[in-house]
């Protein structure tokens, strides 16, 4: 049994959390575990049965806990180590995750008096109800030239936190005044392993406007609502932990919960697409990674600043120290495909991949990887959970232009692949015209298994793409950061260039087909700014329609005869 020293790195997903437990020497994956989280995502009702509006996520903070009593220990289990070889433990999440809490941490969900309402529940990153309140915040903003807008290249998004805050006081005052903390996720769970709420760099920059050194001012929360003024000092406002550094030791109670011996460090939290770059090795200026499953982030460092329209922020040293972070993003993808194969498939597909040893995403693939580029007489925009970036309006939806009654369901799954590809050279194109350029293409995530997925995004971004060598990206750089927090390493960089994985230029952009995708994205780009630029406002009239109708009860539902 090796009793060479050992990290744990904690990556709580939108689904589920991983544990993974790393070599320091040489970042070797000893062992790892997952656990679903047991309540998932919350969009239709509460627990209770307490029904949601539309385009609300929300999730219960204790099963974040259920992830370090179960997947911990059996990750430990697996790697076949002695508990007292780890010396850190670092964890991420998916960001903006944010939760109401009381002083000492308690989540407003967890109080009975609160259970049935939905504001003290986690508002999860896919959270997209507070797209109102984020307008009002960029038009003001604008209006006031407020100097932190560029670093979000104009817009901030409706899933960050001073949006979701801003919603919770309009719609629930008593949730908003009874909250003594509005806490990332990301910095709850690292509350819980240490005791000690500190607040991390990268979810402060990204998520909350801190730029500079300040949040935005109480004059300017003012005048978004009058009751919102002290937003940051009565509820936000607390020392910035930077990334890698430690937050504390693990309690006991902790350490009861995750086999782990008591004291050992606890690094500063981090967000999940962020913490992939250095296990990806992407350490230097112009190595974009996007990190694809659910939704897709597009994060890379560089030493130009430049305003790139629809970042989700620009942070200095906000993935590495000494180097602008960028961060972009689409906000479904695997979702995206996912709906699909659930709402749009017949079952005799299912039937025939069954009957081959197939998934029903298998089957797709290898049909839709029979077809020449353009072959479906398909074009798809990649908005079924609205535009992160460039456009940052989750009020958009999607679309697909083409079908006939010869249109077969690989056809659709084929365009909607290829959709989310356009919808990332979007991203690439809008960094370079800014001036940013990207050197480097890493993919990481759960998507990369699709080789099919991976060639269509080599040839519609024509740059060859390298894949990181771990299946668990984030969780791999979490107990990167973990190490360097414990003193393994004198830095993240250091860490990365002995724990880091990446293979690279695993797929290589064909020309014929490249040239067959550049007429399609051109297609695709006249309908991202025809739908998406205010030519046309069709999206956003259907969706002030469906909140109209959704708010009326159902034809029948009152004034109906009572049975005997």
């Amino acid at each position: 049994m090796s009793l060479a020293p050992c990290v744990v790195g904690v990556d709580f997903g939108t689904l589920s959390g991983r544990a993974l437990v790393v070599r320091v020497s040489d970042g070797a994956e000893l062992g790892v575990a997952e656990h679903p989280y047991r309540h998932a995502v919350l969009d239709q009702e509460l627990p209770d049965g307490t029904p949601l509006p539309p385009d609300w996520a929300l999730q219960v903070p204790a099963d974040y806990i259920d992830v370090l009593r179960h997947a911990v220990p059996e990750a430990l289990a697996r790697a076949g180590i002695r508990p007292e070889q780890v010396v850190g433990i670092g964890t991420d999440f998916t960001a903006c995750t944010v939760l109401p809490v009381l002083a000492d941490g308690t989540p407003l969900c967890e109080l009975s008096e609160y259970a049935a309402r939905p504001h003290a529940y986690v508002k999860l990153w896919r959270h997209h109800a507070a797209q109102a309140q984020a307008d009002r915040i960029n038009a003001l903003a604008a209006e006031r030239k407020e100097p932190w807008l560029r670093r979000y290249g104009g817009k901030i998004s409706s899933e960050w936190e001073f949006a979701k805050a801003l919603q919770l006081l309009e719609e629930d005052p008593e949730i908003y005044h009874r909250t003594e903390r509005w806490v990332e996720v990301a910095d709850w769970i690292v509350w819980q392993l240490c005791g000690t709420y500190v607040p991390n760099a990268c979810t402060a920059g990204y998520k909350g406007q801190f730029q500079d050194g300040a949040y935005p001012s109480p004059d300017y929360l003012a005048a978004l609502n009058p009751g919102f003024a002290g937003f940051v000092t009565d509820k936000l406002d607390q020392p910035i932990g930077q990334l890698g550094e430690p937050a504390g030791g693990l309690t006991a109670e902790a350490a009861a919960w995750t086999g782990l011996p008591e004291g050992i460090t606890v690094c500063v939290g981090n967000v999940d697409a962020h913490v992939t770059a250095p296990a990806a090795t992407a350490v230097e200026a112009g190595q974009m990674v996007a990190i694809m499953g659910t939704s897709t982030c597009h994060v890379m460092s560089s030493d130009q600043w430049g305003a790139v329209p629809g970042m989700c922020g620009v942070v200095d040293g906000g993935i590495l120290p000494g180097l602008w972070g960028y961060e972009a993003g689409q906000s479904g993808v695997g979702d995206i495909f996912a709906w699909f194969v659930r709402n749009g498939v017949p079952a005799e597909y299912a039937e025939h991949a069954t009957s081959l040893g197939r998934t029903l995403h298998e089957h797709l693939t290898a049909l839709a990887a029979e077809q020449k580029v353009g072959e479906h007489g398909l074009i798809a925009l990649d908005w079924h959970s609205g535009n992160r970036s460039v456009l940052v309006d989750h009020d958009l939806s999607g679309v697909l232009v083409g079908l006939t009654l010869s249109t077969r369901p690989e056809d659709v799954y084929r365009a909607l692949l290829e959709a989310t590809a356009f919808g990332t050279r979007t991203i690439i194109d809008a960094f370079e015209e800014a001036g940013v350029p990207v050197a480097e293409l890493i993919i990481a995530g759960g998507l990369t298994k699709n080789a099919l997925l991976m060639q269509i995004y080599a040839d519609i971004t024509r740059r060859p793409l390298s894949v990181i060598g771990s299946a668990q990206g984030p969780a791999l750089g979490a107990a990167m950061h973990a190490a360097v927090a414990a003193g393994a390493y004198a830095d993240i960089r250091a860490a990365a260039q002995a724990m880091g994985n990446v293979r690279r230029d695993v797929h290589l952009p064909d020309p014929e087909r490249a040239a067959a995708y550049d007429r399609l994205y051109a297609e695709y780009r006249l309908l991202h700014d025809y739908f998406g630029r205010g030519a046309n406002e069709v999206m956003h009239r259907l969706r002030r329609i469906r909140a109209q109708a959704s708010a009326q009860p159902a034809p029948g539902a009152t004034d109906r005869p009572q049975s005997a």
